[in-house]
């Protein structure tokens, strides 16, 4: 085998880039000749080999044996049109700096939306799901000034620090055995507080956990709150068909929420750098309504920055997000929707052969494509311990796992026969999101089998 083609890292598709810039350089033939600066190429490639050289010392974030944290590669057509973009490197803050690429975020953005069932609605891309996550509260403060935001405990914890950041006040919810947003407990902040903002987790980031919508929407018609559909990482999933049927009303009721955050850069198959905030109600860009002297003179058309709290962004991003769907829409019985059942299939059987095997004790069935489980001990601190030892030794033996401490009533603690002496527990998790984690799984069994047996002979 070559050494270009064992391990994944794609060569062959650079061909293709090389007659795209081509054509793309083919544009600008009517302008007067110039010379750029110049460069060295020897010196050039002497720090790209170095930089080369540094990456090296990276855990392999595109192999299929990387099933731990949620990392997965750009699709070669979003890895493509960014590099052919950066050719040019529009800035998507102005049509002044990003003609082509700001119609196509438009258009990419639009296709996003349509996957949640709106046609009419304001959004952009963001640098990611944190800034998005920040337009969507910053917007929710100028509807409710003042107004308490809520989130599960389970949430991710930049709901709290960007409250923080835009001066609302913050209150966590109690997560229920599942992970989800106990409704009980939201109701109980509710009768006593003036609550401006629900955060609905659609695929929390530490077991993929999908707050129970349709029940947050019954409170909504009671205490008349806004809901923020937090999809940063479970978005996509609207699109697929195996979910279980609980989750799948989730996904039904989202476009009932009045703003939603979806990343690109998990699911979608995107570089870092690509965030998505869309809102039902295009009204509110009126709170993002400003003057610039020099930016806006070229067209009558919206731009970009005037529905954004970011100035310049990156038309890299929308170039590639708009190549990718244009390969592979995001639509249900697609090509697309099909990648990411299979990852939802790979969860679900990797759950199945841990809830068989003795020596493992697992959580709560995976809604999306995580899995969380532990090893079974005689109390919840030894398998703390074991955990981390599994996931040293499968480390060294290329199966990359992570780590999580989660609350230990999302594991059955009595009938696994284990004493609770402590309030979370060390666990193992797995983010089964690449497709071909389905066709892995066979070896990701026999390294984590493999580790256990030496594991316990050093016991």
């Amino acid at each position: 085998m070559k050494e270009d083609e064992s391990v994944g890292l794609d060569l062959k598709s650079l061909k293709i880039l090389e007659t795209a810039l081509k054509e793309l350089n083919s544009g600008f033939q009517t302008l007067e000749p110039f010379e750029s600066v110049s460069v060295d190429l020897a010196r050039l490639e002497a720090v790209m080999l170095e930089v080369a050289g540094r990456m090296k010392d990276n855990f392999p974030y595109f192999h299929p044996l990387y099933a731990g944290q949620m990392l997965k590669p750009p699709h070669p057509a979003a890895r493509l049109a960014y590099m052919l973009s950066l050719y040019i490197n529009p800035n998507n803050h102005a049509l002044d700096g990003g003609r082509a690429s700001s119609r196509m975020e438009k258009e990419a953005v639009a296709e996003i939306a349509a996957m949640f069932g709106w046609n009419e609605f304001l959004g952009h891309l963001t640098g990611g799901g944190t800034m998005a996550n920040l337009e969507a509260l910053w917007v929710a403060g100028q509807l409710n000034p003042g107004k308490l935001i809520v989130a599960s405990t389970q949430a991710h914890y930049t709901h709290e620090r960007l409250s923080k950041v835009l001066g609302l006040p913050f209150r966590s919810v109690a997560a229920d055995s599942f992970g989800q947003m106990d409704p009980d407990a939201l109701r109980k902040i509710l009768d006593s507080e003036t609550v401006g903002t629900v955060v609905a987790t659609i695929g929390t980031t530490a077991t993929g956990a999908a707050d129970p919508l349709p029940e947050l929407i019954r409170l909504q018609e009671i205490y008349a709150f806004r809901i923020h559909a937090d999809t940063a990482y479970g978005g996509y999933f609207t699109l697929v068909e195996n979910l279980a049927p609980a989750t799948r009303a989730v996904y039904e009721r989202l476009p009932a929420v009045d703003s939603i955050v979806v990343d690109p850069h998990k699911h979608g198959m995107q570089p870092y750098g690509c965030g998505c905030v869309l809102f039902r109600d295009p009204a509110v860009g009126k709170f993002y309504k400003h003057d610039s002297p020099y930016t806006y003179f070229s067209s009558d058309e919206l731009h970009l920055g005037e529905i954004s709290l970011e100035c310049s962004r990156p038309g890299a991003s929308a170039v590639a997000l708009w190549a990718t769907q244009r390969l592979l829409p995001p639509v249900r019985h697609g090509d697309f929707a099909g990648l990411l059942e299979k990852g939802r299939q790979a969860a679900i059987e990797f759950y199945n052969y841990l809830e068989s095997n003795p020596r493992f004790i697992t959580a709560f069935p995976p809604e999306l494509d995580i899995v969380i489980w532990a090893p079974r001990a005689g109390s919840v601190s030894e398998a703390s311990h074991r955990s981390r030892k599994i996931f040293e030794e499968t480390g060294c033996r290329n199966l990359h796992l992570a780590l999580a401490e989660l609350p230990c009533r999302f594991f059955d603690l009595n009938a696994a026969g284990m004493e609770q002496d402590r309030e979370t527990i060390t666990c193992l998790r797995s983010v089964l999101m690449k497709p071909e984690h389905l066709d892995w799984l066979g070896r990701i069994r026999e390294i984590l089998d493999e580790s256990v047996d030496y594991i316990i002979s050093k016991e």
